[in-house]
């Protein structure tokens, strides 16, 4: 008899902790089940908001929102203007000690201690929410890869001109007999020299840095899709995160709600030292797992400052959709992935880079053409005559004769660069497929599973919670079941949001070419080198 007493006891603290925990739900549990439903813990326009029962004290209502997700028991999902409560969750005026009825019986002996969940995010609320354009903006100015990107193109630009410089001349002294010997004289004078550059070769030089810069110029492109994409799909972790605390947020309340009525019956006799420690446990479990999505959410935020080049910007609301997921048709984006991604495009300028290079191998054939002149004053006296012979004039023209080098080593090698830049794009084509084609299936995996959480399970669990709320209620059905179905609709509902969060980190990954690595230096063909073309090696090429 005393074990069915207590078993009736324990039964009835726990029906009436599930009363106040669906408190809010909008359907009564005799209404038909619906298609959609808020779900529990998200504030939603068109969702009716939780009210505790009339026999129990209100909180106060002083809360600050941010925008994040709420999903309470209702008619519809709307998780674009999202809000999140970041007022403490704690006990009501009716809460007693948490330690002081753990054993009614022997009240010396007390397990644990009691201590509220830390709220991080209550400076949050205050300030000015920020949307994925604020964040891409600021990548757009500040971060830093963004811009070496463009010093790279300005220093291909400028190779290209300084390989375009034609070369200096030369001015020099000539002395020939100085001293004069028997003849009592020497020739002195000076002489300039200028080397012809011929073929078109200063042309051909250009163009090599020309078309290294076009690739500069992709490769600047591509950059800024691999920005974008790490700042898209990092905000789209820091907007699931915010939802997951406002649902992390609920639970917290319900469990404390649990709480607060097992302690009130505990203080008429009707509860015992095993169903207030049960219910602190889910508490101080529901505690944990609030603080650490708090931590989620923060660490979120400030990688994705880090991204955007502003590691200082405070924790802020964010304003976003996570519902309104991208619809695409993931297969036909994997040809146009291959066909049209950046990497695909600097691969092929790359191929362009090396023809120019074979281009200008061939042409470094023909030589150049040395012109030298000057005048001198020669102090050897004329026969028979104490005249000396005095200014004369002298030319000279050279050529170099390839014969032996005619440059045949560097002409093979810009053949063999062409052949390794042409298998490069089909490289890159097929590591670019083989990189969409997962991410093409995960959108679609991730897609189905949002769309049967949010039409099929979460209306099928959030029924049947309430079917079985009312049958214990009726003493037809055992508390643990009701337990199993309140829990199954809330890792449904931290499921929808994975799922959510799956769907977009797949379609932002294929909108950006499969693109990633926001913080990684950009890529470049051309050399750092600074001796192209110095002004004394006469024109001559690196």
């Amino acid at each position: 008899m005393r074990t069915e007493k207590k078993q009736g006891i324990t039964a009835l603290v726990l029906a009436v902790t599930s009363i106040f925990s669906m408190a809010a739900l909008a359907q009564t549990p005799d209404s038909p089940p619906t298609q959609t439903n808020c779900m529990e813990g998200m504030v939603m326009p068109g969702c009716p908001q939780p009210q505790k029962p009339a026999d129990k004290k209100q909180q106060p209502d002083s809360k600050q929102k941010m925008p994040g997700m709420d999903m309470s028991h209702g008619q519809q999902h709307d998780m674009g203007n999202m809000q999140m409560d970041t007022t403490p969750q704690s006990q009501g005026p009716d809460t007693h000690a948490t330690m002081t009825l753990q054993e009614p019986e022997n009240p010396e002996h007390q397990t644990g201690s009691n201590l509220p969940a830390p709220v991080l995010l209550k400076d949050v609320a205050a300030r000015a929410p920020m949307a994925l354009v604020d964040f891409e903006a600021l990548a757009d100015a500040n971060n830093p890869t963004l811009k070496q990107a463009v010093a790279l193109v300005r220093r291909s630009q400028e190779q290209a001109r300084q390989a375009g410089l034609y070369p200096n001349p030369t001015v020099g002294y000539q002395g020939e007999e100085i001293r004069g010997g028997s003849f009592g004289g020497g020739e002195q004078g000076g002489f300039i020299q200028q080397s012809i550059v011929l073929g078109g070769k200063l042309g051909l030089r250009r163009n090599i840095y020309e078309q290294q810069k076009n690739a500069d110029q992709i490769g600047a492109t591509e950059q800024t899709y691999r920005v974008h994409s790490d700042v898209q799909q990092t905000f789209y972790d820091a907007l699931t995160a915010q939802a997951t605390v406002q649902l992390r947020q609920r639970l917290l309340g319900v469990a404390l709600d649990a709480v607060e009525t097992v302690h009130q019956l505990a203080n008429v006799g009707q509860a015992d030292a095993p169903d207030i420690l049960q219910t602190e446990v889910e508490a101080e479990q529901a505690k944990v797992d609030y603080v650490t999505a708090q931590r989620q959410y923060l660490q979120a935020f400030r990688t994705l400052a880090v991204l955007v080049g502003k590691e200082d910007i405070p924790p802020s609301p964010l304003q976003g959709d996570l519902e309104k997921t991208p619809d695409i048709n993931a297969e036909q984006m994997i040809d146009s992935i291959a066909q049209d991604s950046p990497t695909v495009k600097r691969a092929l300028q790359e191929a362009e880079v090396a023809r120019a290079r074979l281009r200008d191998a061939k042409r470094e054939l023909v030589p150049d053409l040395q012109l030298r002149a000057g005048e001198d004053y020669s102090f050897e006296q004329l026969e028979n005559s104490h005249n000396a012979v005095g200014p004369q004039s002298f030319a000279t023209a050279g050529i170099n004769i390839p014969l032996w080098n005619r440059n045949q080593g560097n002409v093979e090698a810009a053949k063999a660069e062409i052949e390794r830049a042409s298998q490069g794009v089909l490289r890159e084509q097929l590591s670019l497929r083989r990189q969409a084609a997962p991410l093409a299936q995960s959108y679609e995996t991730a897609k189905f599973e949002a769309e049967r959480y949010k039409t099929q399970l979460i209306p099928r669990a959030a029924r049947a919670y309430q079917l079985y709320l009312k049958k214990y209620q009726n003493m037809a059905q055992a508390y643990p079941q009701v337990l199993v179905s309140q829990r199954t609709l809330f890792q449904l509902q931290i499921s929808y949001l994975m799922a959510l969060h799956d769907v977009w980190r797949s379609a932002i990954a294929l909108q950006n070419y499969t693109l990633s690595g926001g913080l990684d230096a950009p890529m470049s063909i051309g050399s750092t080198t600074t001796t192209i073309n110095l002004p004394n090696t006469g024109g001559a090429p690196e």
